[in-house]
């Protein structure tokens, strides 16, 4: 038998956390874009005329006073965290199916309230209260059909048991978020749920397999899913105020000390250690400043301190510090981190010089390298400071199509040295336009070497990449060049001559 569940919808909750991130008017016309693409808008906006999927040249086109804002999810959650925690002091049993939008188990709170609309307007109520005004709620057979019923409500609107095949029936089918199937079905004539519920189950599952089977079921009233609440988790965070406000870093670190101390020893209470650490700095103007950090092993007081020390330092607050927050992004048990018998060996002993290098001389002072993409030889290396998240810029294993096949080269060289590339009459070889070189390479001269002789050689190949973008465009033609001294050498022309990308040994 389909759960009776209440849901509780928040309209444009993402707008809305994004407008008090940024200490706007949610009321402005304001869109949250992700991959240039409008995925949130205010009413506002609505109004004017943006919508959802249009590019950002497209909604400013139809609305001037746009607010153009990135979509963070981060941010989502973080605002509705304390929404959140309001309602489940109130109202149990409750589960995220994301920031602004949850669904709860009816019978009760429909028990204890004295029944179902009675047990929404409580709802409603709670997060009224906590930040949440405009809510809106459904109840009905099932979480789809509650959310539905909530997206239709005003503000509540409850679907007698047994009804909601009648109340899904006029919905299109795109209210299924399974566009692919959505399409298809538009295409066959099916284009409501209650056309799609008439069809024979045998033959939708047949034809459409599992996905179009659960569609049917739900598009009859019949959601199969129940309501898995949350477990609400331990609050680990620990917060330091001063007052008076301090400005100066050793003072707010001096301070933190025994705070830190204390975050390190609740988690080592629970045997468990901190691998990713959030450091949040509010400031006596309001402005707030967030930042996540990892740790190669795990953190120690010491290391939480440098932390908040560089943040700090990187932050350039314009007023003086009222709050430092310590939140564990990521926890792990402490067996996996333990020493062995005899130490750490090695390894540990270099973590902890790096990690003093870095206190005496900043965060940025000691980097690693890590794979990165690109289809220069030079883009696929980047620098991440130690202990930080190993996250390349661009991805390697990304195609990038016009990226030199075969074995790297074994020295990449930095400051792109100029060579002379000669054809057997002594001139200088040219790469015109098409990529049609002046003549064979016999000659290479390097710096600080003497001249050598061409073996053989292969390309030029073109790589033309981001021409749209001046400051950032490359054009150069590669070509690899083996010597008779025994070194060969991958070149690039970049219209004012030649030089030396890499070498092979």
């Amino acid at each position: 038998m389909t759960e009776r569940c209440l849901v509780l919808w928040c309209p444009d909750w993402p707008v809305r956390a994004a407008a008090e991130e940024a200490g706007i008017d949610e009321g402005l016309p304001i869109a949250l874009v992700e991959h240039g693409v409008v995925h949130a808008c205010s009413a506002a906006a609505r109004a004017a005329g943006v919508q959802r999927g249009l590019t950002v040249r497209e909604a400013q086109s139809r609305c001037a006073a746009l607010v153009v804002l990135p979509l963070e999810p981060a941010v989502d959650a973080r605002r509705f965290e304390p929404v959140l925690a309001a309602l489940e002091e109130g109202i149990p049993t409750v589960q995220v199916v994301r920031p602004g939008l949850v669904v709860i188990r009816a019978a009760g709170p429909a028990r204890f309230f004295g029944g179902e609309e009675s047990a929404a307007g409580e709802a409603l109520h709670l997060l009224a209260e906590a930040g949440a005004p405009g809510a809106r709620a459904g109840i009905a057979d099932g979480p789809f059909t509650a959310e539905q019923a909530a997206r239709a409500a005003d503000p509540i609107l409850v679907v007698p048991p047994g009804r909601s095949a009648g109340f899904l029936a006029p919905l299109p089918v795109t209210v299924l978020g399974l566009p692919a199937l959505a399409g298809l079905l538009a295409r066959l004539g099916v284009r409501t749920l209650g056309a799609l519920a008439a069809l024979p189950e045998d033959s939708v599952r047949d034809r459409f397999g599992p996905e179009g089977e659960i569609a049917h079921r739900v598009a009859a009233g019949l959601d199969p899913r129940l309501v898995v609440p949350r477990t609400v988790p331990d609050d680990r965070d620990r917060r330091q105020a001063f007052e008076p406000p301090l400005e100066r870093i050793d003072e707010i670190a001096f301070t933190l000390k025994r705070t830190a101390e204390a975050f390190i020893a609740d988690l080592a209470g629970d045997l468990l250690v901190c691998t990713a650490l959030a450091v949040e700095l509010t400031a006596d103007d309001g402005r707030r400043h967030r930042r996540t950090w990892l740790h190669p092993r795990s953190f120690t007081p010491l290391d939480v301190i440098d932390r908040v020390r560089w943040q700090l330092a990187a932050a350039e607050l314009r007023a003086p510090v009222v709050e430092v927050l310590l939140h564990p992004e990521a926890v792990d048990e402490a067996a996996n981190h333990e020493q062995g018998l005899w130490g750490g060996g090695p390894g540990e002993r270099i973590h902890h010089a790096l990690s003093r290098v870095q206190s005496l001389l900043g965060h940025e002072a000691v980097v690693t390298p890590i794979l990165s993409g690109g289809r220069l030889v030079a883009d696929r290396t980047a620098l991440a400071p130690w202990g930080e998240q190993r996250r390349p810029p661009r991805s390697p294993g990304a195609p990038w199509p016009g990226r030199l096949p075969g074995f790297s080269p074994t020295a990449v060289l930095g400051g792109r040295p100029r060579v002379v590339v000669q054809d057997p009459a002594g001139r200088d070889v040219a790469v015109d336009e098409r990529g049609a070189i002046s003549g064979p390479p016999a000659v290479l001269v390097t710096p600080g070497r003497p001249a050598t002789r061409v073996e053989a050689w292969a390309g030029p190949w073109p790589l033309d990449e981001r021409w749209w973008d001046a400051a950032a465009a490359v054009r150069v033609q590669r070509m690899q060049v083996a010597c008779g001294d025994g070194t060969a050498w991958l070149l690039a022309h970049d219209g004012s001559g030649w030089w030396a990308e890499a070498k092979y040994d």
